[in-house]
């Protein structure tokens, strides 16, 4: 994302709003949900790579 932000001022010159262009909104919120999706599965297990690999072989899927 290249994100090149415009601020909005209140009178005293402090920042109070952002205005981003949609397309570096939308990329945020995609970020944002793989974010929410990696925090749900953080504390699960998880299953060593050659488990994975034995498994896919015994279904012939590799």
């Amino acid at each position: 994302m290249s994100a090149q932000p415009q601020f909005i001022t209140n009178a005293d010159g402090e920042k109070v709003s952002v205005v981003l262009s949609l397309n570096d909104y939308y990329e945020m919120l995609e970020d944002l949900e793989d974010l929410a999706a990696i925090a749900q599965i953080k504390d699960e297990e998880t299953i060593p790579w050659e488990q994975v690999k034995k498994e896919l072989y015994d279904n012939d899927l590799l």
